[in-house]
């Protein structure tokens, strides 16, 4: 089914945006992520991807062309497609283009209409910044972190905020500069996109009643300007209440790469103190740490352990009932929302078998003793299970309403456990790829997943997908279908254990998988077709190079 692309709002402020070059021409194949155009913004010249997959049918805009946001940019679908509905549907659209070129050129010489009052009552060099839309399925997005506070100088470039969407937590930098003058959205808060994020202009810039009349405007509900006299004692305030919450095992502040950085290196935050904003603990905090100052705080409680034991009293319970209320993240309320849709929406069943993994340790062991060569068991199963699917396409496949999609397009998605969930990278066209690609390739999305520099366009696109939690030792388990897949693979740890073999009990080592299926594609027979082969894959390596 064909897609209108339209222009898209690549900064606060843009409003309309020039095409500078396309970089396909229609009828050209476009695949996810692939480059259309670099467009013009108020701000700069940036590269627009693509969200979809197909061939392009139409160009709206040509080169050097100016128009508003959310005009109708492409049409992205399938070869040879009708797309005439869709081009009629824009032809008022592009009929008022030519009058609102007049009407631009009338401003010019005319005083400026009621409906730029609003713009003109803002003082002078007083920008408005508004929530912005970081991916193209964000719809409202959650202040994680704010970096700067009233009262800060802002520069261009410099990073007012961490916003998290429904794909990632994303540094959002400024466009502007001058004083940062309100903040509209706290920290922890969610908002629509477009919503009042904060005021940015000339220090000492009376903007009482700004806030009120965007409120007005219906575009947000932002907290009243009065609150504004307010937010200094409360961030007077903030320091201390962050230090109190640290140490009593409370929240701790800290960035995403003072976070990454400490858990490579094993540091404990609560042992570091941090030197940003509001005690934030940031890079060279954790850089700087020596944990021997930690230990001698640690000794006093060694010598109270070390006094005589009092003699033996009967017990008596004391202690006090303790509860800590944690605000559901984005990326949680999406895990929530898609898993429950999955579970309630497709009739699950599990089919699981045991596999023998003698040979494909010794496989292992002789593939990395190549110099620079790496390969994982579940590198091994995520190849064994894309040259399955391409042997049983019918697990390889999507349940719509009308029809039954096979794809004959392996794309193997990989589920990664993240600090606040869970994410999946996909591996296009998994079954091409040999081991030692497939393991590079998962430790390089796996760790740009972990310090969320994962793009949207390396989540989408899945027909498969597979979760291990063998290295918690897991021995077998059962997962919700990752949606709109029809199957996902779960594979647990690798035990040794007696085994029968040739009449005789052995030491062997064996690994539990399971599949589970969505039962309005897949039958039962049919997974267990898949598991058959999948087993035989594994069991022998050799094979997957036939």
């Amino acid at each position: 089914m064909a897609i209108k692309v339209t222009m898209p709002r690549l900064s606060d402020t843009m409003t309309e945006g020039t095409v500078a070059t396309w970089l396909k021409k229609v009828g050209d194949k476009i695949s996810e992520g692939d480059i259309l155009a670099e467009i013009e913004t108020d701000k700069a010249t940036m590269e627009f991807e693509s969200f979809n997959e197909g061939t392009l049918l139409h160009i709206g805009i040509p080169e050097g062309e100016t128009a508003p946001v959310d005009s109708l940019l492409a049409i992205i679908g399938n070869e040879g497609e009708d797309i005439s509905a869709l081009l009629s549907g824009d032809a008022a659209p592009a009929a008022a283009a030519p009058a609102a070129t007049e009407a631009k050129k009338e401003e010019t010489a005319a005083p400026a209409p009621a409906a730029a009052k609003p713009a003109a009552s803002l003082p002078a060099g007083v920008v408005v910044v508004t929530m912005p839309r970081l991916s193209d399925t964000m719809t409202e997005g959650t202040v994680a972190t704010w970096l700067k506070k009233v009262g800060d100088a802002v520069a261009e470039g410099d990073i007012l905020a961490e916003i998290e969407t429904d794909k990632a937590t994303m540094e959002f930098e400024s466009f502007n500069e001058g004083t940062l003058l309100y903040i509209g959205i706290q920290e922890g808060n969610t908002a629509p996109v477009d919503s009042l994020l904060a005021i940015i202009g000339p220090a000492g810039t009376d903007i009482s009643g700004i806030a009120d009349n965007y409120v007005a405007g219906g575009s947000t509900q932002a907290a009243p300007a009065a609150e504004e006299t307010k937010a200094a004692p409360a961030a007077e305030t903030a320091a201390p209440v962050a230090q109190e919450a640290a140490a009593d095992g409370g929240r701790i502040i800290a960035s995403p790469l003072a976070k990454k950085i400490a858990s490579d290196k094993g540091i404990q935050l609560n042992q570091v103190k941090g030197s940003g904003e509001n005690g934030r603990i940031v890079k060279s905090d954790i850089e700087n740490f020596t944990p021997a100052a930690a230990a001698p705080q640690a000794a006093a409680p060694a010598k109270a352990e070390a006094a005589p034991a009092p003699a033996p009293k009967p017990y008596v319970p004391a202690g006090q009932i303790a509860t800590e209320e944690i605000k559901n993240s984005q990326m949680r309320k999406i895990i929530a929302k898609r898993l429950s849709e999955s579970l309630f929406t497709a009739p699950h069943y599990n089919l699981v078998i045991e596999v023998t993994m003698d040979e494909a340790m010794k496989s292992r062991g002789i593939i990395n003793s190549v110099p620079d060569t790496k390969v994982s068991f579940n590198d091994m199963v995520i190849k064994a299970s894309a040259l399955a699917l391409k042997k049983h396409p019918k697990i390889n496949s999507q349940w719509s309403a009308d029809a039954i999609t096979i794809n004959y397009h392996v794309n193997i998605g990989v589920a990664v456990a993240v600090e606040d969930g869970l994410v999946v990278p996909v591996l296009p066209f998994t079954d091409g790829m040999s081991l030692s690609q497939i393991g590079a390739s998962v430790r390089d999305l796996a760790g740009r997943a972990k310090s969320k520099k994962l793009l949207p366009s390396e989540m989408e696109g899945s027909t498969f997908t597979i979760s291990n939690l063998g290295m918690f030792g897991i021995t077998e388990f059962n997962s919700i279908i990752n949606q709109p897949n029809s199957a996902i693979l779960s594979v647990g740890a690798i035990v040794e254990k007696p085994v029968v073999k040739n009449g005789q009990i052995v030491v062997g080592n064996t690994m539990m998988l399971s599949l589970a299926c969505d039962h309005r594609t897949i039958d039962g027979a049919t997974g267990a077709q898949f598991l058959q082969t999948l087993k035989q894959y594994i069991e022998n390596p050799v094979t997957m190079l036939a």
